[in-house]
């Protein structure tokens, strides 16, 4: 049980960890300036920054006071007898359908090795041949220009597993790809050496909210905006006026140096991987709970 003035002081420090991020967006939008690396993690990501921002204890955790029945309003709140909680039990069903989901697709992942040999070219082939005015970025230069970018295509094998990467792939790449992933094959072809997997950990992790614990929404975003930065200082894009320095991925050192950092972020991943299994477990693992109105 966390008496008031506890959750209180830890929901702060929450809003405060996030708004390092969701402070900065909010702020390029008011301006309407788009940055080519963080706005994915709130467009091609869903969660609003306000629900980012807001604190949930996750289960096993009962919040003292008054105040705390703030949470009631919340789907799986219940009032207990040390006070107001979480209550696996009472989540909608269709977050245990998502919870199912998850906890398949995540086991099946993590029993995996990691594969290190994409060196990112996923980003280069979602521009192969493509006119410059339809490029997903066209205001950010390509390092090597059109045909320097379609030369390192067409020299290096391109072994995307991830279908929501695969998909932004153009008609040209496609068949460059070793595989041909579809949205069926991710529970087979899903490992954890892929950023775009290791990104996913954050969707996951709020697609779970509010049941979730938000110190690991926090740790899952905070490792997709990394993870995110090597996709694209890997990309084929010039970020420098963005202050982001190239992963040459052409060439055998930068293909060195993105593996390294792709096993790191893959041993980042591992463990918040583990803690969304076990959340999965426990929502599905509770007993269905009796139907009482939010805050009964």
């Amino acid at each position: 049980m966390l008496a008031e003035v506890n959750w209180r002081r830890v929901a702060e420090e929450h809003r405060a960890r996030v708004r390092r991020i969701t402070g900065p967006h909010r702020e390029r939008a008011a301006r309407g300036e788009a940055h080519p690396v963080l706005d994915f993690l709130f467009t091609y990501y869903s969660y609003r920054p306000s629900r980012l921002e807001r604190w949930h204890p996750g289960p096993g955790v009962a919040l003292a006071g008054e105040a705390a029945r703030q949470y009631l309003r919340w789907p799986g709140y219940r009032q207990t007898g040390s006070g107001v909680a979480l209550v696996p039990a009472a989540v909608p069903a269709t977050t245990r359908r998502t919870a199912r989901f998850v906890e398949e697709l995540l086991r099946a992942t993590a029993v995996r090795p990691p594969h290190l040999g994409c060196f990112g070219l996923h980003e280069w082939a979602m521009v192969y041949r493509q006119p410059a005015g339809e490029l997903r970025h066209c205001r950010v230069p390509l390092r090597l220009g059109a045909a320097g970018t379609d030369a390192v295509v067409e020299t290096l094998p391109i072994r995307c597993s991830h279908h929501d990467a695969f998909r932004f792939f153009t008609a040209a790449a496609r068949p460059r790809n070793i595989l041909q992933p579809a949205r069926a094959d991710q529970l087979a072809l899903e490992q954890p050496g892929c950023l775009h997997a290791t990104m996913d950990l954050y969707k996951w992790a709020y697609k779970l909210a509010p049941a979730t614990p938000s110190e690991v929404v926090a740790d899952c975003l905070e490792l997709a905006a990394d993870t995110r930065e090597l996709d694209m200082r890997a990309s084929p894009y010039d970020l420098g006026a963005f202050g982001y320095e190239p992963v040459a991925v052409e060439t055998a050192a930068g293909r060195a140096e993105y593996a390294r950092a792709q096993a790191a972020l893959a041993a980042r991943a591992a463990p918040l991987r583990d803690r969304l299994i076990a959340l999965c477990g426990a929502l599905l693992g509770a007993p269905d709970a009796p139907l009482v109105e939010h805050g009964a």
